[in-house]
């Protein structure tokens, strides 16, 4: 596909004197413009009136100029068709132009929408996104560190608290930034991106009390796992704010999955004195909880009132729709996004640790009903 770049005549017979008459293959002299297959940044600096210093600063440190001046550079790429060689632009900035992002679980749809707010930041930056799932025996640290240190990824992204930095091979002084997100390891002080976890438990627990319920159960997630203690926390606080028992038997053990939720149920079931309200440490155990009941001959929220927590897609579509906790899952992928990118460009410094957390949604469905 060729583009058009639009000059005098005058810039013409100066270029032809400097460079021959192959610099303007293609000129038309009534037209006053030049055919070419590759528009160069030289190309794109005439058109825009600047130097092509100007043009490579508004490129690569745009907020190293001024708004005009990125406006005037951008218009003059839009009329040139001039594309930045990521290729040659990465050789210089002796980095590969991709990032790694490792998962826990890709079957999980809640890690949907924050791949996504992942993939969309990095794309704008020019970067390429590969992802491995942490579950799979293939992806082991040795491997996270073959990628890291052969500069076929400039940075990583860790969606799976259980991996420690420290197990993948390599001087850690070496080793490109790493950013955590939803997760986190509580062995170190990198960089994370989060959600509040005890508050978002804690608000699902005042939403039933509110309700009228004071007999209320939670259904954990993995023992390992910091989610499930920071919601645990969570609940457990609020029920001691308000006066509650947290009992042991109303604790139902989980592991994050709809089966999980099903074997919470029967044990709901089997209980003499039941907790007329459930938080669920996640939205899939709520369903599969849901579902559980169901399958006995009960109903939510006339049995029993159901709160979740993340709000994956399906929250809004259940039967009945589920009362959940949002998560921003979208802002929460391009935090981390942001927040490694910077890194990177800024050299890959992790000398002062950065956490941001961000807050809890009531999403109020049809899962709970006043006791």
């Amino acid at each position: 596909m060729q583009s058009i770049t639009f000059i005098s005549v005058a810039e013409k017979k100066k270029c032809q004197a400097n460079s021959g008459e192959s610099c303007f293959e293609g000129f038309d002299e009534q037209a006053g413009q030049v055919t070419k297959a590759f528009p160069t940044i030289q190309d794109v600096a005439r058109v825009a009136k600047v130097s092509t210093a100007t043009v490579s600063r508004a490129l690569s440190y745009p907020e190293r100029v001024s708004k005009e001046t990125r406006r005037v550079v951008i218009d003059a790429i839009e009329r040139t068709g001039y594309r930045v060689n990521q290729t040659a632009r990465n050789l210089r900035r002796k980095q590969s132009g991709a990032i790694v992002v490792l998962v826990p679980n890709l079957g999980n749809p809640f890690f949907s929408k924050i791949l996504s707010g992942i993939e969309a930041t990095a794309s704008r930056e020019g970067l390429n996104v590969l992802i491995a799932d942490t579950r799979q025996p293939q992806v082991s640290p040795r491997l996270i560190g073959e990628y890291l240190h052969a500069n076929r990824a400039d940075g990583l992204i860790l969606l799976d608290g259980a991996i420690r930095p420290d197990l993948i091979p390599g001087a850690p002084d070496r080793r490109p930034p790493i950013v955590y997100c939803c997760e986190w390891n509580e062995d170190n002080d990198l960089p994370s991106v989060r959600f509040d976890n005890s508050g978002g438990a804690a608000l699902a627990v005042r939403h039933l009390h509110g309700l009228g319920h004071r007999k209320i159960g939670h259904i954990l997630g993995p023992g390992d796992n910091v989610l499930t203690r920071e919601r645990e926390q969570g609940v457990r606080s609020a029920l001691g704010a308000l006066g509650l028992e947290a009992r042991s038997d109303w604790f139902f053990d989980g592991d994050f999955s709809l089966a999980a939720g099903a074997r919470a149920a029967a044990h709901w079931l089997a209980l003499e004195d039941r907790p007329t309200a459930i938080a669920a440490a996640n939205d899939e155990m709520a369903c599969g909880f849901i579902s559980g009941l169901h399958r006995a001959g009960l109903s939510v929220p006339d049995d029993v009132s159901v709160v979740g927590f993340d709000d994956i897609d399906i929250a809004e579509q259940f039967i009945p729709a589920l009362t959940t906790i949002r998560q921003p899952r979208s802002e929460i992928g391009e935090s981390a996004a942001t927040a490694l990118i910077g890194r990177i460009r800024g050299g890959g410094s992790e000398t002062s640790p950065e956490v941001k957390v961000l807050g809890a949604e009531l999403i109020v469905r049809s899962s709970t009903r006043a006791a």
